[in-house]
């Protein structure tokens, strides 16, 4: 239920800006948002990141799909278990969701958030999308841990 809940509210919650980006800020358009160095720059991405391949979005959008339909099998097969797989499983997959929605609808992705780094435009799905790898990389060193644990235990029992 986790995994189905976060990828619907990162679904929504990416499609939400997106939405309120496109509708009050023209393309080009910067917001400083105070001394942070953050700001807001509405920038239309019609390739992937890095705004490599423009003009393939809707290719990336297939492949979006097909990345979602791997993490549902994966999910069905057991591989996906626990709080912090599920968790990263449905950041990924609802930021990949709400960026191929973009790519099927307007042949573009709405990308708006600029960090201090300098590292490109992201959007809410981007940055859902590097939580959720985060997470899941934190679940497979949590398993891999409790894996090694229970291996320890076992050969630790006297044989007889």
């Amino acid at each position: 239920m986790l995994f189905y809940f976060i990828a619907l509210l990162v679904t929504l919650v990416d499609q939400g800006t997106k939405i309120a980006v496109r509708m009050y800020m023209d393309v080009g358009e910067v917001i400083h948002l105070g001394d942070s160095g953050m700001q807001l720059q509405h920038y239309e991405n019609s390739g992937m990141a890095g705004s490599m391949f423009q003009g393939n979005a809707r290719l990336f959008g297939v492949i979006a799909v097909l990345f979602i339909a791997g993490m549902f099998y994966y999910r069905r097969k057991g591989e996906i278990r626990g709080f912090w797989m599920q968790a990263g499983a449905g950041f990924m997959v609802g930021g990949a969701l709400g960026n191929a929605i973009d790519r099927f609808i307007y042949a573009r992705v709405t990308d708006f958030l600029v960090f201090p780094t300098g590292r490109g435009i992201l959007n809410l799905a981007d940055v859902a999308i590097n939580i959720g790898v985060i997470m899941i990389i934190i679940g497979m060193l949590i398993r891999t841990y409790h894996q090694y644990r229970e291996k320890r235990m076992r050969n630790a029992l006297p044989k007889g």
